[in-house]
C-alpha cells in the first residue's frame, strides 16, 4: 500500500488488525453507512422542512442571515458547545460563537449555536460522589448532541469540547448524524505552571502527613492556574491528539494555547472548512464515512505511541460502535506490540503538553509513525484524502494570515519526544491482561520495568475511602496487591480512583511490592504504581474479582499479559462471590437520576456504554 512517500508499505500487523476489524464489523458498518447515505439525500437540510418549521428556525436571526436561510443556497452550520466559565478548558469557548459566525458569513454561510452539552471536570469531582456521574456524562453529552442537531436544519456541524468525557460524547453524537461533516475545534492547553513532578511530590508529602493542606492547595493552584486544559497528558489532552490523528482537527491545532491570534485564526479556518465540505458542494466529506476502520486504527496507534489515557480503551470502543465499527481490547493489545513509545509527557515523564508541542508535537508524531508504516496514510480527513497534511504545523504570516509549514524535522527535545528509530521503548504504553481474574488493562509506560510483574497477597477494599483509612491507620506497611472492587459501571458508574495513587506510591517508595487491581478507572492518574484497571466482568456482575479474599496470592504480569489468582482450583471454584451494599452510592448529588444508566450499561470491554451497537 502506498503511504504518500513516507514508507514503502503498511506495517503487516497494522494491516492484519485493520482487516480483522473490517471483517468483524461488516454487517453493522454496512447498515450504518446505508443509514447515513439515506439521511444525506435531502439538501439543503432546512429546505426539506415545512414553512412553519423553517420560520421557527431562523426567527431570531439577523436580516442577512435570515435572508440566506430563507432563500439562499449557502450552508448552515450548527455549533454544539460545551462552554461554561467554571472549567478552565471550556472558558475560552465563550468567544467562539461570534468568531464562527463571522467566519461563516465571510464565505456565504450561516453559523448558529444549535445547543449546549454539559462539561464536568474530573479534577473537581475526584474522590467525591459526583465522580460517579462522570463516565455516564459521556452518554448524556451524546444524547444532548443528538437533541441539538435534531432540528435537521444544518448542513455541517462544529463541536466545541475538549475534556475527558466531552469529546467522546460529542463524537458519538456526531456519528449519530454522520451524514453531516463534523469539525472539532479545541481550546488549547493552559500555559505551563508548577511542574507536574513537583505537584506529584507535594501530593505524596501530603499523603505522608509531612505538609499541610495549605501547602497542597498552593501547589495545586500553581498547577491549575489559568484558561485551557490541564497540562498533563491525561484524557483531555489525549482527546486532542486523537482528534488530530483521526483527521477531525485542522493540522497542528491541538496544543495551541487559548486566546492567542493563532488560536483565533485556527478557529475561523475550522468553521470555513466545515462549510466547504457539505453536501451542497463538490468536496462532501460526511463524518460517518470519514471515520472508518482505518481512522480508528490510526487513533489506537497514536494512543500507544504517545502513552495516552487508559480511558480510551473504553471511549474508542464506544465511539467506534456509534459508527458501526466493532473494536476489541485484543486490537489494542496487538497494536501495542508493534507501536513504539515516542513521547514522555507527565505522568509518563516530567514534561507537560506545552513542552511536547514545542518539541514537535502531534505533527512530528504523525510523520514518524507514517515513516514507520504504522499509520494508514490514505485515510480521509476534513482536508480530504491523505494524512500527509497532518505532518505540517500552523503559523501566522506577517499580515496575520494562516498558513502551514513543514513540521519539525527532528525532535526539539529528545527527553520529551523521539523518532520511531530511537523510541523510549519499542512497544506501546498500554497492555491488556487476561487470566483467572478476568480481563483488564494496564498503563505500563510510567511503571518501572522491574515492577511490570508483581506477585503479592491481596488486601480487599470496597471503596477508595476504605483503603485510605487503612493507610492512615498504618496497617498497609507490607507487600500487597490492593483489590478495590464494586467500582464498575453497573455498581456505581465506574469512577476514577485518583486518590489511591499517593498512598500506594508512598508504600512503593518504602520498598514494598505494591499493585492495584480494580474494576474502576484511573485515567491520566495512572502512574508509577502498576494498576490493572477496568477489570471485567465487574464485581457486581459476579466477576472473579468478587471472589478474592484477603491473603489470596495474586500475580499481575504485564510482560506476559496475565492477571491470575494463585488459589487452588477446587477451592477457587467453590468460593462464593462477595456482595456489597451499594445503596449509598445510588442517591445524592443526582445519582438517583442515573439508575436507568446503571441498569443499561454494558461491560467495560464493550465501552461501558448504554447504547446498543447500530
Amino acid at each position: 500500500m502506498s503511504t504518500n512517500g513516507y514508507a514503502p508499505s503498511l506495517n503487516e500487523r497494522v494491516g492484519e488488525v485493520t482487516e480483522r476489524i473490517v471483517r468483524r464489523s461488516a454487517d453493522t458498518r454496512w447498515r450504518y453507512l446505508d443509514r447515513i447515505k439515506e439521511a444525506a439525500a435531502r439538501k439543503p437540510q432546512r429546505q426539506a422542512l415545512g414553512c412553519a418549521n423553517q420560520a421557527h428556525g431562523f426567527a431570531a436571526c439577523g436580516p442577512s442571515d435570515k435572508a440566506m436561510l430563507r432563500a439562499g443556497q449557502g450552508a448552515s452550520m450548527g455549533i454544539v458547545t460545551a462552554y461554561n466559565d467554571m472549567l478552565s478548558a471550556h472558558r475560552p469557548y465563550e468567544r467562539y460563537p461570534e468568531l464562527l459566525r463571522e467566519a461563516a458569513r465571510d464565505v456565504g454561510g450561516v453559523a448558529l449555536v444549535a445547543g449546549g452539552v454539559p462539561a464536568m471536570c474530573d479534577g473537581i469531582t475526584q474522590g467525591e460522589a459526583g465522580m460517579e456521574l462522570s463516565l455516564f456524562s459521556r452518554e448524556v453529552i451524546a444524547l444532548s448532541t443528538a437533541v441539538a442537531l435534531s432540528h435537521q436544519t444544518f448542513d455541517a456541524a462544529v463541536f466545541l469540547g475538549i475534556c475527558d468525557k466531552i469529546v467522546p460524547g460529542l463524537v458519538i453524537g456526531a456519528l449519530s448524524f454522520g451524514h453531516l461533516p463534523a469539525v472539532f475545534i479545541p481550546s488549547g492547553p493552559m500555559t505551563s505552571g508548577l511542574p507536574n513532578n513537583e505537584k506529584s511530590r507535594i501530593r505524596q508529602l501530603y499523603a505522608e502527613g509531612k505538609v499541610g493542606r495549605d501547602a497542597l492547595l498552593e501547589a495545586e493552584s500553581q498547577s491549575y492556574h489559568g484558561p485551557g486544559t490541564c497540562t498533563f497528558y491525561g484524557t483531555a489532552n489525549t482527546n486532542q491528539m486523537l482528534m488530530e490523528i483521526m483527521g477531525l482537527h485542522l493540522p497542528g491545532a491541538s496544543f495551541v494555547t487559548p486566546d492567542t491570534p493563532l488560536r483565533d485564526a485556527l478557529t475561523r479556518a475550522a468553521a470555513q472548512r466545515a462549510l466547504a465540505i457539505t453536501a451542497l458542494g463538490n468536496a462532501y466529506i460526511p463524518a460517518g464515512r470519514m471515520l472508518d476502520e482505518r481512522a480508528f486504527v490510526n487513533g489506537i496507534v497514536g494512543l500507544h505511541a504517545t502513552g495516552g489515557s487508559t480511558n480510551h480503551t473504553l471511549h474508542l470502543v464506544a465511539m467506534a460502535a456509534a459508527g458501526g465499527i466493532a473494536l476489541s481490547w485484543d486490537d489494542f493489545a496487538a497494536l501495542a506490540e508493534v507501536t513504539p513509545l515516542l513521547a514522555r509527557v507527565y505522568p509518563n515523564g516530567s514534561a507537560d503538553v506545552n513542552h511536547f508541542h514545542a518539541a514537535g508535537g502531534v505533527p512530528f508524531v504523525i510523520r514518524e509513525l507514517l515513516s514507520a508504516g504504522l499509520l494508514h496514510a490514505d485515510v480521509e480527513t476534513i482536508l480530504g484524502p491523505g494524512l500527509e497534511a497532518y505532518t505540517r504545523e500552523p503559523v501566522l504570516g506577517e499580515d496575520g494570515s494562516l498558513a502551514w509549514r513543514d513540521g519539525a524535522a527532528a525532535s526539539g527535545d529528545d527527553k520529551v519526544l523521539r523518532g520511531a528509530a530511537a523510541p523510549f521503548q519499542p512497544t506501546g504504553g498500554l497492555a491488556v491482561l487476561d487470566g483467572s481474574l478476568g480481563r483488564a488493562v494496564i498503563k505500563t509506560s510510567a511503571v518501572a520495568p522491574e515492577r511490570h510483574v508483581i506477585e503479592a497477597p491481596a488486601r480487599v477494599f470496597h471503596s477508595q475511602e476504605e483503603l485510605q483509612a487503612a493507610f492512615k491507620a498504618g496497617t498497609l506497611d507490607h507487600d500487597m496487591i490492593a483489590v478495590v472492587r464494586f467500582q464498575g459501571p453497573r455498581a456505581n458508574g465506574m469512577p476514577e480512583l485518583h486518590k489511591l495513587m499517593p498512598p500506594l506510591g508512598v508504600l512503593q517508595d518504602k520498598g514494598h511490592k505494591v499493585a492495584l487491581v480494580t474494576d474502576g478507572r484511573l485515567s491520566g492518574a495512572s502512574g508509577k504504581v502498576p494498576a490493572a484497571i477496568h477489570v471485567t466482568p465487574e464485581a457486581v456482575e459476579g466477576g472473579a474479582i468478587a471472589r478474592i479474599r484477603d491473603g489470596d496470592l495474586i500475580r499481575l504480569d504485564a510482560v506476559e499479559g496475565r492477571l491470575e489468582v494463585l488459589v487452588p482450583p477446587a477451592e477457587w471454584a467453590a468460593r462464593p462471590a462477595a456482595s456489597a451494599d451499594l445503596t449509598g452510592n445510588h442517591v445524592g448529588v443526582g445519582r438517583e437520576l442515573f439508575a436507568p444508566f446503571r441498569a443499561a450499561v454494558g461491560p467495560a470491554e464493550l465501552g461501558a456504554s448504554i447504547f446498543a451497537a447500530v
